[in-house]
Order: C-alpha cells, then structure tokens, then sequence
C-alpha cells in the first residue's frame, strides 16, 4: 500500500455558520428574531435575542502562516473561504486527499452549550435555533456535497421531549451522529448518570445515532495559571476529556444498550492505553468497597466495545494500537482551527500508519467511521477508486494551499503588528484576547 492509496475520513472538522444560515431557516414569523452578523468597530459580530456573541472565527486560522495563528479571526475576510462555503471545503478536502468529513458548529459552540444557556430564559427562541442550524446543516451544509459530508445535528438537550422529537426527525433525513456534552452537568443539565438521560441513550442506540463528545464542551482544560505559556494548555487539552471518558466508562447504561456508541471528538489516542490499565486496576483494587459492577467485564472491556477515539497525529497511540481496540479508532483532520495540518494530512498520516497491515490502515483511516456512522462512502462516491488520496489531490491539483497572511486580526498584546510574538505568549493573554473581543 502507498500513501496515495489511502482512503481518509476525518470525524472532527469545524464549519463557520455563514451570515444567513440561521435568517434562511428560521420560521417566517421569527426570521427578524434570527442570529444574524453585524459588524461593529470592524468586527463581524453574532446577534441574537439581545446578546453579543463575538469571535466569529474561534481559532479558524487554517491556511496562515503559523507565525500568524492566533483565537480569532474576527471578520469573514480573514477566514479562508473553505472554513464557511461548503463548495470551497470540498476543493481544500480534494487538495488534502481528504474523502469526508463530519464538522461540529462554531457559534452554537460545539454541542449546542449557548442554545443550552439561552434556553434558561427563553426556551422556544433556543428551540428555534436548534433546529434552525440543523436544517442548515444538513439541507445546505451536507446537501451541497453528498457524500463528502457525515451529518450531525444537536438536539435541545433542556427538554427531553423535544429532544427525543429531534432526534427523529434528524434520523429521517439520514443523521446518524450527533454533537453532545462530554459532561453535561457542567453546562447546567443532568449528568450522565441521571434517568433524565435514560430516553435519549435509548433512541440514539435504536437509531444507530453516535454520541459525540468534543473537548471542551463540558469539562474545559484549564490552564495552571494566567503567567502559565499558552503552549501548556495547549497541549494537555486533547487529554482533558480523559475525566470525562472515565465518566463514561463507568456509567451504567452501557449494560442496557450494547449498540450504543459515542465518540471522544479532538481527544487523541496516545494516553489512551495507560488510561484502560488504570481503569482496570481500578475496578480490580477497588470494587469491593465502591460496589461497582461490570458483570464479569471489565471496564476496559466496556470502553473498547462503546467508545470510538480518534487522533490527529498521534504516532505513539498508533504503535500501541494492541493496547486499544483497533476497530474504534478513527482519523480526525480538525479543519479549519490551529491543530490541522492542512494540506498536508496524508503526509504526516502516513508517517504514522506506514508499516502497519494494509487491513489496519484501512480500518483507521475510513472503514471504522463508515461502518458506525452508517455512511457509506464508497457508494456515495462512486467506488473506492474515486475516494482515494490520489483521486482526490488530482481533482484539487489547483487549489491554491499557499499561505495566506492576515494583517488586521485580533492580536494578544504580546505580538507585533504581524503576529510575531516579542515574547512567549501566555494563557492569561488569550483570556484577555477573548474578553476584549
């Protein structure tokens, strides 16, 4: 096998909802009610219900300099057209030998937590919202490319009922994943251990409906201080959503519900094996006393079966792939935020899976995520020969991946005009940036 041959599927991009998306959906007696851009002291601004919602961008950086990378943008001129037109995200795919891709909300944030928020003061505005952005997503977003797009939608997770309403409707238009808190106590709703749930687990299991839980959307990496350098937080983020998975791991409802899946979206994979050895000890060493039950399993044994992680570039976790369960494990590009590596996935992908068995790169790189997403690539594109790096990097030969510099962004106040940094940036410094956004 060579690296054009690879088929790839990435199960956590990002879209940039574009200016109308929630007007064009919204019903017609409430259009004038839609979250809408304005721009204010040269700033493209979401409005809504009375709030201000800045930072347009949220990290959307790809296709700058890296010298240049920064929280925001904060205009639609700064972001690279791909980040918000679903045609132009197809050519950035084709250019980067990527088949598919599963994107998460931006101004939702990425499991629907401001729908959640304001919903605690105005539940049918937070209705409306909701499933203003799913038809978006699903009617313009997916629709513009079949088969280059696996739909999700976000549910109103305040009100079972219409949740569960959701979920259906979603479910006839062909969505089999949906975005989710990793720890929904956190934002206000009931933890995952609560009956509040008990309905929800049991459509998305009857639905074959995955569960997915990004980083950050409930339990946020902190940072150890403001002085602290931002690469820090950086990089123990994907390993935040490790409280979270042992959360999951020992839930429950697992045991009523064997085809249930969820997924730790942008999480790695790498800790993921001492992460099982430990969970397993801890059940071995601490059960007698803590009367957890895994009926003979053990929790690792849970995790394997139910729970689908996923990696950027993460060689160690791919050398140690006999410690997880190769058949849950998928490839992530995270398009168009600072950790991509965009236009470049094929290359640093197959620095990490050439050596393994042709089977295994197979399963890691597509056929895992086609199989529990219920999306069949290959029929939706014509064949495999028409999915494979190489097919797609010649349809998108001229794309044009030069960097693109961006002069007016929002910077820290530890960078220049250009965004050279005159010294280390710090967490303190992009709390600061977002504040006086």
């Amino acid at each position: 096998m060579q690296m054009d041959d690879m088929v790839i599927i990435s199960v956590d991009d990002h879209a940039i909802e574009p200016p109308e998306a929630f007007i064009r959906h919204y019903p017609e007696a409430h259009k004038d009610r839609a979250p809408r851009i304005v721009n204010e002291d040269g700033k493209d601004i979401w409005l809504w219900n009375g709030q201000r919602f800045p930072t347009i961008g949220l990290n959307a950086v790809v296709g700058r300099p890296r010298s240049e990378y920064g929280m925001e943008p904060t205009t639609f001129e700064q972001l690279r057209p791909g980040t918000y037109d679903p045609k132009a995200r197809v050519d950035d795919m084709n250019a980067n030998g990527v088949l598919a891709s599963l994107n998460f909300p931006t101004r939702p944030s990425f499991a629907g937590g401001v729908f959640v928020a304001m919903a605690q003061k105005d539940p049918e505005e937070a209705l409306r919202a909701c499933r203003a952005w799913n038809d978006w997503h699903v009617q313009e977003w997916c629709a513009a490319a079949p088969g280059r797009f696996i739909p999700m939608c976000l549910v109103p997770a305040w009100d079972m009922a219409e949740t569960l309403k959701e979920l259906r409707r979603m479910s006839a238009l062909g969505v089999h994943a949906v975005s989710f808190s990793d720890n929904p106590a956190n934002i206000g709703l009931p933890s995952i251990h609560n009956a509040y749930w008990e309905p929800f687990w049991q459509a998305c299991s009857e639905l074959k409906i995955v569960i997915n839980c990004h980083i950050g959307t409930g339990a946020r990496a902190l940072h150890p201080s403001d002085e602290s350098p931002i690469d820090a937080w950086i990089t123990a983020m994907p390993i935040s959503i490790a409280n979270s998975a042992a959360d999951w791991t020992f839930a429950s409802f697992w045991k009523r519900y064997p085809d249930l899946r969820m997924a730790l979206s942008e999480g790695g994979i790498g800790w993921v094996p001492y992460f099982l050895e430990r969970a397993d000890f801890t059940y071995a060493h601490h059960h007698e006393w803590t009367f957890t039950d895994f009926g003979g399993e053990r929790p690792s044994d849970v995790f394997k079966r139910h729970i689908i992680s996923c990696f950027i570039d993460d060689q160690f976790g791919v050398k140690n792939l006999d410690y997880m369960n190769e058949n849950m494990v998928a490839y992530e590009c995270d398009y168009p935020h600072s950790d991509t590596v965009w236009p470049n996935v094929p290359e640093y992908l197959w620095a990490s899976v050439n050596g393994l068995k042709k089977e295994t790169i197979d399963k890691i790189t597509h056929l895992n995520v086609m199989r529990e997403y219920s999306f069949d690539a290959f029929a939706l594109n014509g064949g495999r020969e028409n999915c494979t790096v190489g097919h797609l990097r010649e349809l998108g030969k001229d794309v044009d991946v030069s960097p693109r510099h961006n002069l007016g962004g929002l910077k820290t106040d530890s960078m220049d005009a250009i965004g050279k940094a005159r010294r280390p940036v710090t967490s303190g410094d992009i709390e600061r940036m977002f504040a006086s956004a």
